[in-house]
C-alpha cells in the first residue's frame, strides 16, 4: 500500500508543469518544452532499463510487476502529456489553444491518482461504478474553468472511459497513462467545435 501511495503522489506531482503556465510562471511554449524533454528522458531511461539493465531502487517501488518488461507508466504519462501539449499548442480556426491541453493533462495528473487510490489497484477490465463516478466528477470539474460545460462533460466522460476500461492488445494492457490525455483532449475539442456550429 505504501508503494501505491508513493506512485500516486509521484503521479500527482506532474500537476506542477501545467501550474507553471496557470500561475504565469512559464509560457505555454516553455511548458511544452518541459513535457517534451520529460518524454525524451523517460524514453532514454526506459531503453536503458529494458535493454541494458538499469537497476535503481526507485524502479522497485514505483513500477508495477506488469511493467517489468514493458514501458513503465511514467514514460507513457510523459509521452501522452507531451503529445497533447504539442498538439494543442497552436490556435486553429476553431480557437483551440492550451485551454484544451491543460485540463486534459490535469485529468491524468489529478483525476487518475484519485481514481487509483479509490480503486483496488488490481488490473481489472473495468473499475467499480463508484470509482468511475468520482473520476467523471473530478475530471469534469477540472475542465469547467477552461472550456464550456458541454465540452467539459465530454472530456470528463472520455477520461473516465479511458481510466475505467483496460483494453488488452496482443496480451499488452493499454495503460490509461497513455490514453487519458488524448481521449479527453479530443472529446473537449469536439465539444468546442460542436458549440461553435450551433
Amino acid at each position: 500500500m505504501r508503494d501505491e501511495i508513493a506512485r500516486r503522489l509521484v503521479h500527482a506531482s506532474g500537476t506542477g508543469l501545467p501550474l507553471l503556465y496557470l500561475l504565469d510562471i512559464a509560457t505555454w511554449d516553455q511548458v511544452v518544452l518541459l513535457f517534451t524533454l520529460g518524454a525524451v528522458v523517460a524514453l532514454v531511461l526506459e531503453a536503458i532499463r529494458l535493454y541494458v539493465g538499469l537497476e535503481w531502487v526507485v524502479y522497485d517501488h514505483l513500477t508495477r510487476e506488469y511493467e517489468q518488461d514493458n514501458l513503465a507508466g511514467y514514460a507513457l504519462y510523459f509521452i501522452s502529456s507531451a503529445g497533447v501539449a504539442v498538439a494543442f499548442s497552436f490556435e486553429s480556426a476553431l480557437g483551440i489553444r492550451p485551454e484544451i491541453a491543460v485540463p486534459a493533462i490535469l485529468m491524468l495528473t489529478i483525476g487518475d491518482p484519485i481514481s487509483g487510490l479509490l480503486g483496488s489497484g488490481e488490473l481489472k477490465k473495468t473499475k467499480q461504478r463508484f470509482v468511475l463516478g468520482v473520476m467523471f466528477t473530478v475530471c469534469t470539474l477540472l475542465a469547467i474553468p477552461f472550456v464550456p460545460l458541454f465540452a467539459a462533460v465530454l472530456g470528463g466522460l472520455a477520461a473516465t472511459l479511458a481510466d475505467g476500461v483496460k483494453p488488452v492488445v496482443a496480451t499488452y494492457v493499454i495503460d490509461d497513462n497513455l490514453t487519458i490525455p488524448p481521449a479527453a483532449a479530443i472529446a473537449m475539442a469536439i465539444g468546442v467545435e460542436v458549440l461553435t456550429l450551433l
